[in-house]
């Protein structure tokens, strides 16, 4: 496979169709190799738009996927970033190359170790990788951006007061078939505001469903 014309084609026929035109978006997703984060036996898949399985019941986003959530939250190259959801590694290689630095947190440590190989192999550095449950605690510092790559079931305002003034968070919430992913700024320290970008479906992140209800 010419990995490079399957990656140009991946951004000209499925993100850019998809009204993702931010060009440093378009470049990042152009330049990284995906082929790198896929599992083994899934690299023909690696440009696909559809979910690739990385195991626990959770799902790489889809190539347009990753585009809008990079587009909406418009990372710049002053930003801290805290991705809630390591998987792979491939978004948090991406918001790596558009801001300063990425902390990401995972509940699984075996993604985080394939994850640590594949951003070195790629040549990426400003990540740091924590094993942490994001339902229950989040790191002791503020960000510019938090992207959620599960769905939640119910909005949780901790994800917002992780963010400094005027913060952008990207989350997805509800459940199955149409879930809502949002767009929320922080725009002051008890307030935010919350922009509805599109209907999808997301794997809910570990804990961030609510267990079965019974009747009894």
């Amino acid at each position: 496979m010419d990995t490079d014309f399957a990656r140009q084609q991946m951004v000209d026929q499925q993100v850019r169709a998809w009204d993702v035109l931010h060009p440093d978006v378009l470049r990042v997703l152009r330049n990284i190799p995906r082929e790198q984060f896929v599992p083994t036996g899934y690299e023909a898949l690696a440009f696909a738009d559809t979910e690739i399985p990385i195991g626990h019941s959770q799902f790489m986003m889809t190539p347009t996927l990753e585009g809008r959530v990079l587009q909406a939250l418009k990372p710049t190259s002053t930003d801290n970033v805290l991705e809630i959801g390591t998987g792979s590694g491939f978004l948090a290689a991406c918001l790596a190359r558009l801001s300063d630095s990425v902390t990401s947190v995972d509940i699984h440590d075996d993604f985080l170790e394939a994850a640590k190989v594949n951003l070195e192999d790629s040549g990426i550095s400003n990540v740091k990788l924590l094993s942490m449950d994001a339902m229950q605690k989040l790191p002791d510092e503020k960000f510019d951006v938090v992207a959620i790559t599960g769905s939640i079931e119910d909005f949780d305002p901790r994800f917002v007061e992780a963010l400094n003034p005027s913060g952008r968070l990207f989350v997805v919430v509800g459940a199955g078939p149409a879930m809502d992913a949002r767009l929320v700024t922080r725009t002051g320290d008890n307030d935010w505001q919350s922009e509805s970008l599109f209907e999808t479906v997301l794997a809910p992140l570990v804990n961030g469903s609510k267990p079965p209800q019974f009747l009894f």
